[in-house]
């Protein structure tokens, strides 16, 4: 039982699988991929990937299954595979709004669940997963961090807080980039071509994220070193500000933590 299966290969399936080979977590061959149409998985399979159509069977020698779909599919996939799975075997959930005991009510209340929630930057093993559980225990927790600690940085938090995790993580990429996009726009209009502003745009956004990495410090703390008085700086910021720059980020972020939370009934 030293297999990994991951349950819909699609976008953050297929890069969770690569990231960990990438980082010698798992070899190929140690991971089975599913998904409805095995045609899509044979650049995976030339890798070296087990991969197979029937979940049922796909999960048989798997210590750890992972639900890699939408909140809108998890059911009925649970449902497949419930008579299948083995008193062991870990279930980890990336699936936004299923709490672990959602999951538990179709797979049974003996089954060790944890949650995970990463984003598409996984893709380059710069993922922030938050993980949570009800009630398993410590060992299987760490199993699933290390997991995702193989394909960027990983925090545990409480189960009621994962809806807030799937706005400020899953869908917070969305808004930063977004935030790039904006800015490479405004390089335009002040006159930069297109191409170079964008680069120049994601190059700075880069620089204030490690920033903040590498130093630890407050984001107020670096900008009180570029704003000086009657400088370009703060007469920019301001502008933003009274425009509502903080406000329609804060209110975004609320929005889709209260659509998260509600797309398991959808």
């Amino acid at each position: 039982m030293s297999k990994l299966t991951i349950i819909g290969s699609g976008n953050i399936g297929l890069s969770l699988a690569k990231g960990l080979v990438k980082s010698e977590y798992y070899q190929p061959n140690e991971i089975v991929l599913t998904r409805r149409s095995l045609a899509a998985l044979e650049e995976e399979k030339d890798l070296g990937f087990e991969i197979n159509i029937d979940n049922k069977v796909a999960i048989q020698n798997s210590e750890i299954v992972i639900l890699c779909v939408l909140p809108q599919q998890i059911r009925k996939v649970m449902e497949e595979i419930a008579s299948s799975l083995k008193s062991h075997q870990l279930i980890v959930s990336v699936a936004s709004g299923v709490s672990c005991q959602d999951i538990k009510d179709i797979l049974g209340e003996d089954r060790l669940v944890v949650r995970a929630m990463p984003n598409t930057a996984i893709a380059i093993g710069q993922s922030m997963t938050c993980i949570a559980t009800d009630n398993a225990p410590d060992d299987a927790v760490s199993k699933v961090e290390r997991i995702f600690n193989a394909v960027g940085s990983v925090v545990v938090i409480n189960e009621d807080l994962m809806t807030s995790a799937t706005a400020l993580c899953a869908c917070g990429i969305a808004f930063f980039l977004r935030a790039i996009r904006a800015a490479s726009q405004g390089g335009v209009e002040i006159g930069f071509h297109a191409h170079d502003a964008l680069k120049m745009a994601i190059q700075t956004a880069k620089g204030a994220a490690d920033l903040l990495l590498q130093t630890n410090s407050h984001p107020e703390s670096e900008i009180d070193k570029v704003t000086s008085p009657k400088g370009c700086t703060i007469a920019g910021l301001n502008e933003m500000e009274h425009n509502g720059l903080s406000s329609a980020f804060i209110k975004g972020i609320k929005l889709s933590a209260l659509k998260a939370g509600g797309l398991y009934n959808e």
